[in-house]
């Protein structure tokens, strides 16, 4: 028998909770409500509905398969093939641009995207429908519990894991020819995994890789904008809570999670964008890839993250052709971490993105796909990037 007053307890703490959910799939919360008193919120939630049936983003596909992870989960993932009739017919800008046409015999380089946290292979839609419109082969992944992915069966997960993850999925997308690794938060720190694992691999097949709004370790001392003091009362008396409730009872953090959607829209906006001029679409695209990450599995992956300490694996790309970029407002993994980054790889081309966030992929699209864009072609043709270029209007590079 419940006690009395339990279930309005636990009803009152997944609200709290669910309210809250941003400072967990998002690093953390602050007062976003003053702009949303000037809309009415049925309006907001029509609006959202339009969007959504209208929103083109995330519905490209290419041909699925399927990964087994070390401990049995299925790690769905989908290729982007090279079309040789196209191949043959068109000989692009865009396919010279990116790296132009290869040997008949030689395997086809491939293009693997490790998604971040919260999110799923969908969140690279404009640099799918460029490599696609370019003839790239490309892969790309649901990290364990994200997306289309099982469900982890491991308990236990961790950055090494996830390194392990992508390597399963490399051997069974892209068993041969060259490779550029590219990954976003969580999926640049799991390709950083790979290659603590796996430096040979590294070594004999990836030819070029770019870590976007990622970092190589450090993150326990992240404040997600917060003052300091008020971060670590969050880490002692507000985090552990939460993450219980998550866990115990999801189903009442997420019913908590849709009460309070005005609230966790507007802190998805704050942690994810820096400027206020991106395409509604594209923020309420954002929106329901966050919106779909269980919260129990938002609880689960959050504490990996202070755990990360990657830098030494870096050291596997030093040589290579590197594209590292970050936007100067990202709250997640403040820029300071990408030039951590590039510090430990001096031959990296380091890319600040003015008033930009998070988001990097979905927010500067044109400047990704650019950078994108030279890596391959330098990838392709054995060359190098310039370190110290302006490589986009409102960038600025590494001085």
């Amino acid at each position: 028998m419940t006690p009395p007053g339990a279930g309005t307890g636990w009803r009152r703490g997944a609200g709290v909770a669910g309210a809250a959910l941003g400072v967990l799939a998002a690093g953390a919360a602050v007062g976003v409500a003053v702009e949303r008193l000037t809309v009415g919120r049925g309006m907001r939630r029509d609006a959202r509905l339009a969007l959504d049936s209208a929103g083109p983003y995330g519905t490209l596909r290419g041909t699925p398969g399927s990964a087994v992870a070390e401990d049995g989960t299925q790690l769905y993932y989908e290729v982007d093939e090279v079309d040789e009739a196209r191949e043959e017919a068109d000989a692009s800008a865009s396919r010279r641009l990116f790296g132009g046409r290869r040997t008949p015999t030689a395997p086809p380089l491939t293009v693997v995207f490790s998604h971040g946290y919260c999110l799923s292979q969908d969140s690279w839609h404009f640099q799918r429908a460029a490599l696609r419109a370019a003839g790239i082969r490309a892969v790309f992944w649901d990290q364990r519990s994200h997306g289309r992915s099982e469900r982890s069966r491991t308990a236990a997960v961790s950055i090494d894991l996830f390194g392990r993850d992508l390597k399963a999925v490399i051997d069974a997308a892209a068993p041969e020819g060259s490779l550029v690794l590219v990954g976003h938060s969580m999926g640049g720190m799991t390709t950083m995994g790979l290659a603590a694992q796996y430096p040979g691999l590294i070594d004999g097949r990836v030819v070029g890789a770019a870590f976007l709004g990622t970092s190589p370790g450090g993150l326990a001392e992240n404040t997600y904008g917060l003052p300091a003091a008020g971060m670590a009362v969050v880490r002692r008396l507000v985090l552990p809570g939460a993450f219980k409730l998550m866990a115990a009872r999801p189903e009442l953090v997420e019913k908590g999670r849709r009460a309070t959607s005005d609230l966790f829209a507007g802190i998805l906006r704050w942690y994810s964008f820096g400027s206020k001029d991106v395409d509604p679409a594209v923020v309420r695209f954002a929106e329901r890839l966050i919106e779909a990450t269980p919260v129990d599995v938002v609880a689960a992956f959050y504490p990996v993250f202070a755990e990360h300490e990657k830098r030494e694996a870096l050291r596997a790309f030093d040589g290579l052709p590197v594209v590292v970029a970050a936007g100067d407002k990202d709250l997640l993994t403040p820029c300071e971490h990408s030039e951590a980054i590039a510090e430990a790889l001096p031959g990296a081309r380091l890319l600040l993105l003015e008033d930009t966030g998070h988001l990097v992929m979905l927010e500067r699209p044109e400047v990704i796909t650019a950078q994108l864009a030279e890596l391959l072609a330098a990838a392709a043709g054995g060359g190098a990037l310039g370190r110290g270029e302006r490589a986009a209007a409102g960038a600025r590079g590494r001085a």
